[in-house]
């Protein structure tokens, strides 16, 4: 019972179950925006949720499977343990685990292309591949500045909008406009965790665009996306795109304030309670932004 249970654990430290809220965030906005259309369906909703997961997992194991391939992780790492490099589980498990979440996503997005039409087909394919361009293949997305804009990109505007898309069968102006803030959050995770690696991934040859941009200007580009995602609900109210309760976001508002100020002087080993915190705001901002979504078009 121990050894299974030690197991299990191992396999928690491999997913990385405090990453998975990012996850969770985009597609309660998008099934928000589906509401608004007064097309909310349950089950592709929670579809959309176990493929979005399934995908964050698939992420986080190949981005430990290939850092270990690619010698970037080493012992001088300072984030949460990385099984592949500390010989927790083998290479070729962490693989076949990576393999096993992507596929089960891709046949998700089959049942969904089922409800939302072949080009769910298409999103989810490009979606997979992806994934595994994050971190591997011949020209690693992450290790060449691109990491966050995959981020933006694929749970942010993809996963609101294509969550939104599968159940009101529309790609709305609400839905693209309401796709940018968990996009920009979600990215700031992104942000905290290469600054924490600036110079191990330095080190490692991995240019990651806090390695580009060096620790002041990342710690500008954090505040930029916290600053720009607060915008975005005023200006939806401002252009009548929705109603007051959207601005029910800005209730977080301390939250960033306190993690804009902890990132200038935080370094190291102490950005992964940093980290940690912007996932939660970034989780948080986005529940209450569906919420005020739900309630504007009730």
């Amino acid at each position: 019972m121990q050894e299974t249970l030690s197991k299990f654990k191992i396999w928690l430290l491999a997913i990385r179950p405090k990453t998975l809220p990012a996850a969770v965030g985009p597609v309660a906005v998008g099934s928000a925006v589906a509401f608004s259309h007064g097309k909310f369906a349950f089950v592709p909703a929670f579809c959309c949720l176990l493929g979005a997961t399934l995908l964050q997992i698939g992420v986080n194991l190949a981005n430990d499977y290939f850092d270990f391939k690619n010698s970037i992780d080493s012992e001088e790492r300072l984030g949460p343990v990385r099984v592949t490099q500390s010989g927790l589980i083998s290479p070729a498990a962490v693989k076949g685990g990576m393999i096993f979440s992507l596929l089960l996503a891709f046949f998700l997005f089959l049942y969904l292309a089922t409800v939302g039409g072949v080009t769910i087909v298409i999103i989810g394919i490009v979606s997979v591949l992806a994934a595994l361009a994050y971190s591997g293949g011949p020209y690693p997305l992450a290790s060449h500045g691109l990491g966050e804009l995959f981020v933006f990109i694929f749970f942010g505007l993809v996963a609101v909008c294509g969550t939104s898309f599968i159940q009101s069968g529309e790609l709305s102006l609400l839905a693209l406009v309401a796709a940018v803030p968990p996009g920009l959050l979600i990215t700031a995770i992104m942000v905290v965790n290469n600054l924490r690696d600036i110079d191990t991934d330095r080190k490692a040859g991995k240019n990651t665009l806090a390695v580009i941009l060096g620790r002041s200007r990342t710690i500008i580009e954090f505040k930029l996306l916290l600053l720009l995602s607060y915008l975005v609900p005023p200006l939806m109210v401002s252009t009548g795109v929705a109603k007051s309760f959207i601005l029910l976001p800005l209730l977080t508002v301390p939250l960033a304030w306190l993690l804009a100020k902890k990132i200038k002087v935080e370094q190291g080993g102490q950005l992964n309670a940093l980290l940690a915190d912007t996932a939660r705001l970034s989780f948080l901002y986005s529940l209450l932004f569906a919420a005020g979504l739900i309630v504007d078009f009730s």
